[in-house]
C-alpha cells in the first residue's frame, strides 16, 4: 500500500511538472538575402536553456518553464535582438521567421584592434595591449576601454593582461613564461578568429575556471563559420601601411565535410614612428569532419609570421633634440632605414579537437595541441668598441653639463656640450657603415668588434584538455574539466651577421681569466652566423589543473560556484658552464613546485526583467611566472629568494539596466594581489658599495609585493531615436603598491665558489601608496552615433583620460639611497629633500577626439554579396601624449642623484613612451 501511495504522489507530481512547460520553436534568417542562418545562438535568459539552429535556421526549444521570458538572439557579424516572450503551460510557441539584421559596425570589430597591438619589452615576452582581450564583447565600457582608450594602454582595472584568459577552441593560450597571451600568433587573421565569447572578470565560463580579468574563448570550428568568401584591403599610418586578407568558408557538404581558409599580409617600409618596418605573414585552415550526429573532428592550423622595427623610449633631453618620434635603435645602410632593435615571432599552432554529443544534456570537447616555434629580439653586441648607440650618455650634452672634480666642485664643460649637441645632430642614427668598416681594421684580422645578434626563444608546447558541459536540471548545469601542459622552452643568443667580419670571439669583456667565460667547456670560442654563444640553456615546464562550475538559474535569482586545483613544475637546464657561475650553471637545476587552488562565486538578482543586480567573489593563488622564478636564468640555476605563490582576491557588485532604449551597468570593484615579484637589469653606479663594487651589471629582485585596486566602472546606451544613439563609459580607479616589499640585489661581480648566489638584501624598498604605472587610473568618453536604414553609419566620440604615473625606480625607495657604507645619512638629504626628489610624477591628462563610420552595399539580389568601406581617424588633433615611462636607477644613491640634477638637464633621467598622434584607419571589403 505504501509502494503504491508513493507510486501515485510521484507520478501526480511528475504530471504537475510537465503541465508546468511549454515549448518554443522558430527559423531565423539574414534580413538581406532571407537565407537561413545556420549556428545562431538562442538563449532563454532565466533558465539555462540554449539551443544553435540548425542548417535550415530552425531552432525548438521542448521544455521550457511557463511565463514570461526572454529570448536572446545572437550571432556573430549580426546585432544582437532580445524578444520577450509569454509562454502558456503545456502550449507550442512558434514563432514563425525571425529576422536578424547585420550589424554594419562589426568592421570596427573586427579592425580597429589590430593597430594597438604594442610591445614594450626587449625580452621575449610578446607582452602586448589588453585592448585584443576584450574585441569579444558587446558591454558598451569593454568596447571604449578596448577601441577608445587602449591607444593610451589602458588596462580594465588597472590589471595586467596575465591576469586574464585567452583561449582557442578551449586551450589556454596564455604563455608560462609570463603569462600574458601572444597576440601575434593569430595576428592578421580576423576573419577566422570572429567567432568568440567573452565572460568579464571572474563571472562563470563555460571553458575554465579563469582568472580575475576576465576570459575570452575563440572558436574556429569550420561548421562555425557562415559559408561564402571574403576579401579585405586596408591603408593605415600605424604600426604598418598596408593590409589584404581573404577568407573562404565551405559550410557542410553532403558528405559531411567543412572547411575555412584565411590568410593575410600586412607590411609596411616605415610605421609611424621613424625607422619601424613591419611585415607580417598569416595562415589558416580548419577542417571538421561530421561523423554522425554525436561525433565531429576538427583539425585547425594556425601560422603567422611577424617581423617588426622598435621604437625607442627617450629622455626628456633626447626628446626636446629630437622630437617625439624620434627612434635611435635604426640607421641607413646603402640608402635604406635598417632598425637594429626587430622582433622577430613565428610560433605555428595546431589543434585537433573532439565534439561529443553524449546526449541531450552532456557534452565533452577534448582538445589536443602542440606549438613550437620562435621568438626573436636582435641587438647589437660589441667587444672592444665604442656604444654604437647615438643616445648612449657620453654622446650628449648633458654628460658635459654635470661634471665634478675629484673635490666635488661643479665643474660644467659649455664647449663640450655644444660640440655634444651639434654632433649628435648631425649624427643622430645609427652608423652602420662606421661599424663595417670598424670589424674591416680590427686589430686581429677577421675578428668582428661589432655583431649583430638575436635573444632567441625556441617552444616546444604540448597541450590537452577535456571540458564536460552537463545540464543536470531545468536549473542547474554543470560545467567541468582538466588540461595538462608540457613546455621546452630553449633560450639563447644567436649570432645574425657578422657585419663583414669573419668571426666574433665568445667572451665577456668586462671579466678576465675563466670568469670571461661564457662557457667553460668551450673556452674562447670563435663563433659565426647562426651559431649559439653568449648563454645558452632550457627552461622546463609542466602544468595541470582541472576545475568545476555549478550554475543554477531561477526566476528571481541566478548563482554559481566554482572551484580549481592546479600543480606548476619547474626546472632550467644549463648548457653552457659559465665562467662566473662554473658550478652552479651546467645541468639540471633543482625542480620546484606550486600546487595551488581557487575559489569564486556570484549571483544574479533580477529585480524585475530588465533591472538586475550582480556580485561575484574570488579568492585564488597563482603560481609565479617561469620569468619571475630564475634570479639570472640566463647564467645561473639560482631560483629567486622569497618563492611563494601569488594570492589574489577579487570583489565587484553591479547595477544592469536593459531597457528597450536603455542599457546601463555601473560596477564597483575591489581587487587584492599579494606575493607579486619584479625582475630587472641594469646598470648601477655605487650600488653595490655594500659588496665592494662601484659599477656594476645587476639584478634587481623584488619579492613580496602587494597590489590594491578599487575603483567605478559605468557603460551607458541610449537610443534616442531608431537610427541615433548616444554611449558614455567611465573608469575611475585607485590603483596602488599596498606595502613595502623586499628588495635583493645580485651582482654577478660577487659570485665564487663559495659564494654561488651573491644576493644582497637592501632591505625594503618603500612603495606603499606609490600609483602603479602604465595606465590612466581615469578614462571618460562621450560618443554619438547615427546608423542609417540605407546600411551607413558614422560615429564621434570624446576622451577624457588622466593620472598616469610613470614606472619608479625601486632601488632609490631603499636606505641605500640615503644612507652611506657606515649607515649614516648623506649631507642634504633631509626628508623634505628625499621625498620631493623621490616624488612619482604624474603625466598630464589629455583629450582624444575619434571619427569613425562606414557603408555597405549589396550587390546582388539574390545572394547576400556586399561590398563595403569602413574608415576611421583617430586622435584627431593630433595630441602629444606620454603613455608610459620609467625611471632609470643607474644613480642609486642621493649624491649621485643631486650630481645628475645639478645642469638642470639629466643624463640619466626617466625615459619615456609617447602615444599615436593623428592615425587613419580605411577598410574596403567584398562579401561573396
Amino acid at each position: 500500500m505504501k509502494k503504491l501511495l508513493f507510486g501515485i504522489l510521484l507520478l501526480i507530481q511528475t504530471m504537475v511538472v510537465f503541465g508546468q512547460e511549454a515549448s518554443l520553436q522558430g527559423k531565423v534568417i539574414d534580413s538581406k538575402t532571407l537565407k537561413p542562418l545556420q549556428n545562431v545562438v538562442l538563449t532563454i535568459e532565466s533558465t539555462n536553456q540554449s539551443k544553435v539552429s540548425n542548417s535550415n535556421g530552425i531552432f525548438k526549444f521542448d521544455q521550457v518553464p511557463s511565463g514570461n521570458h526572454s529570448l536572446i538572439i545572437t550571432y556573430t557579424g549580426y546585432t544582437t535582438q532580445v524578444f520577450q516572450l509569454e509562454l502558456t503551460e503545456g502550449e507550442l510557441l512558434d514563432l514563425g521567421t525571425v529576422v536578424i539584421e547585420e550589424d554594419i559596425t562589426t568592421e570596427k570589430q573586427m579592425s580597429l584592434v589590430t593597430i594597438t597591438e604594442n610591445d614594450l619589452g626587449d625580452d621575449n615576452s610578446g607582452s602586448e595591449s589588453t585592448s585584443g582581450l576584450l574585441q569579444a564583447t558587446r558591454d558598451v565600457f569593454q568596447q571604449a576601454a578596448a577601441f577608445n582608450w587602449g591607444q593610451a594602454r589602458f588596462r580594465v582595472r588597472g590589471l595586467d593582461n596575465e591576469y586574464g584568459v585567452t583561449m582557442i577552441n578551449g586551450l589556454a593560450m596564455n604563455k608560462i613564461y609570463d603569462g600574458r597571451p601572444q597576440w601575434s600568433n593569430w595576428g592578421g587573421l580576423n576573419d577566422a578568429t570572429r567567432n568568440q565569447e567573452f565572460s568579464m572578470g571572474t563571472t562563470p565560463n563555460d571553458y575554465t575556471f579563469g582568472n580575475i580579468l576576465g576570459t575570452q574563448e575563440i572558436n574556429t570550428r569550420a561548421s562555425f563559420y557562415r559559408p561564402g568568401n571574403r576579401v579585405t584591403f586596408s591603408g593605415t599610418n600605424t604600426n604598418y601601411s598596408w593590409r589584404a586578407m581573404a577568407t573562404h568558408a565551405s559550410g557542410f557538404n553532403k558528405d559531411g565535410w567543412a572547411y575555412t581558409l584565411s590568410a593575410s599580409r600586412r607590411w609596411a617600409q616605415e610605421g609611424y614612428f621613424q625607422g619601424t618596418d613591419y611585415s607580417a605573414n598569416s595562415l589558416f585552415a580548419s577542417v571538421e569532419k561530421k561523423i554522425n550526429e554525436k561525433h565531429s573532428l576538427n583539425l585547425t592550423s594556425i601560422f603567422a609570421q611577424n617581423s617588426r622595427g622598435k621604437s625607442s623610449p627617450n629622455t626628456q633631453e633626447v626628446t626636446d633634440l629630437m622630437g617625439v618620434d624620434y627612434n635611435s635603435y635604426w640607421g641607413y645602410q646603402n640608402g635604406k632605414k635598417r632598425n637594429s632593435r626587430d622582433k622577430d615571432i613565428q610560433e605555428p599552432i595546431v589543434i585537433l579537437s573532439h565534439y561529443w554529443k553524449i546526449n541531450e544534456n552532456n557534452r565533452l570537447n577534448t582538445n589536443v595541441s602542440y606549438q613550437t616555434g620562435s621568438i626573436g629580439n636582435t641587438r647589437i653586441d660589441f667587444t672592444n668598441g665604442n656604444n654604437p648607440d647615438p643616445t648612449y650618455y657620453r654622446n650628449l650634452p648633458s654628460y658635459f653639463l654635470n661634471t665634478f672634480d675629484n673635490d666635488g666642485n661643479y665643474t660644467p664643460n659649455q664647449l663640450g656640450a655644444d660640440n655634444a649637441r651639434n654632433f649628435f645632430l648631425n649624427n643622430s642614427q645609427i652608423n652602420w657603415n662606421s661599424i663595417y668598416i670598424a670589424n674591416q681594421n680590427s686589430s686581429y684580422p677577421g675578428r668582428s668588434i661589432y655583431a649583430l645578434y638575436e635573444d632567441r626563444t625556441d617552444d616546444d608546447q604540448f597541450s590537452a584538455n577535456s571540458i564536460l558541459t552537463s545540464s543536470l536540471s531545468d536549473n542547474i548545469s554543470l560545467n567541468a574539466g582538466v588540461s595538462f601542459k608540457k613546455l621546452k622552452s630553449h633560450n639563447f643568443q644567436n649570432l645574425i651577421d657578422l657585419m663583414g667580419g669573419s668571426y666574433y670571439l665568445d667572451i665577456d669583456q668586462f671579466y678576465v681569466g675563466d670568469a670571461s667565460q661564457t662557457d667553460l667547456n668551450n673556452p674562447n670560442r670563435q663563433v659565426g652566423e647562426g651559431d649559439t654563444y653568449g648563454y645558452n640553456y632550457n627552461l622546463n615546464a609542466t602544468v595541470a589543473d582541472a576545475f568545476t562550475q555549478f550554475k543554477f538559474s531561477y526566476n528571481k535569482v541566478d548563482f554559481y560556484l566554482a572551484q580549481s586545483f592546479s600543480k606548476t613544475e619547474y626546472q632550467r637546464e644549463g648548457l653552457y658552464r659559465n665562467g662566473i657561475y662554473a658550478n652552479n650553471s651546467f645541468g639540471d637545476s633543482e625542480k620546484v613546485n606550486f600546487e595551488n587552488f581557487g575559489f569564486k562565486g556570484g549571483l544574479t538578482y533580477k529585480i524585475t526583467g530588465r533591472h538586475l543586480l550582480s556580485f561575484n567573489g574570488a579568492y585564488l593563488t597563482k603560481a609565479p611566472n617561469l620569468r619571475n622564478t630564475f634570479s639570472n636564468a640566463r647564467l645561473n640555476n639560482n631560483y629567486t629568494p622569497d618563492l611563494t605563490s601569488e594570492n589574489i582576491m577579487s570583489l565587484d557588485a553591479s547595477y544592469i539596466i536593459r531597457a528597450p532604449k536603455l542599457k546601463a551597468r555601473l560596477t564597483g570593484f575591489m581587487t587584492k594581489i599579494q606575493n607579486t615579484r619584479e625582475i630587472s637589469f641594469y646598470y648601477a653606479e655605487n650600488i653595490s658599495d655594500v659588496v665592494g663594487d662601484e659599477d656594476a651589471f645587476i639584478s634587481e629582485i623584488v619579492t613580496g609585493i602587494n597590489k590594491k585596486n578599487i575603483g567605478l566602472e559605468l557603460g551607458i546606451e541610449y537610443q534616442i531615436t531608431s537610427t541615433v544613439k548616444v554611449n558614455g563609459a567611465a573608469s575611475y580607479g585607485q590603483y596602488i603598491y599596498d606595502n613595502n616589499p623586499n628588495l635583493y640585489i645580485n651582482d654577478d661581480a660577487q659570485a665564487s665558489p663559495t659564494n654561488p648566489n651573491p644576493l644582497t638584501s637592501f632591505g625594503n624598498a618603500y612603495l606603499k601608496d606609490y600609483k602603479q604605472p602604465g595606465m590612466p587610473q581615469q578614462a571618460y568618453s562621450l560618443g554619438l552615433e547615427y546608423r542609417s536604414p540605407k546600411f551607413w553609419w558614422i560615429g564621434a566620440n570624446v576622451n577624457y583620460l588622466a593620472d598616469s604615473y610613470i614606472d619608479v625606480s625601486n632601488v632609490l625607495r631603499t636606505e641605500n639611497f640615503t644612507l652611506d657604507n657606515a649607515g649614516i645619512s648623506y649631507d642634504g638629504a633631509d626628508e623634505a629633500t628625499v621625498r620631493s626628489l623621490l616624488k612619482q610624477e604624474k603625466f598630464s591628462s589629455f583629450t582624444l577626439v575619434n571619427l569613425i563610420g562606414g557603408k555597405s552595399w549589396r550587390i546582388s539580389k539574390k545572394n547576400r554579396n556586399t561590398v563595403g568601406i569602413f574608415a576611421s581617424v583617430n586622435n584627431i588633433f593630433d595630441i602629444e601624449y606620454k603613455t608610459g615611462g620609467f625611471e632609470q636607477s643607474r644613480k642609486a644613491t642621493f649624491p649621485d642623484l643631486q650630481q645628475d640634477l645639478v645642469s638642470g638637464t639629466r643624463t640619466f633621467g626617466p625615459k619615456y613612451f609617447y602615444g599615436y598622434g593623428r592615425t587613419y584607419f580605411l577598410n574596403f571589403y567584398l562579401n561573396i
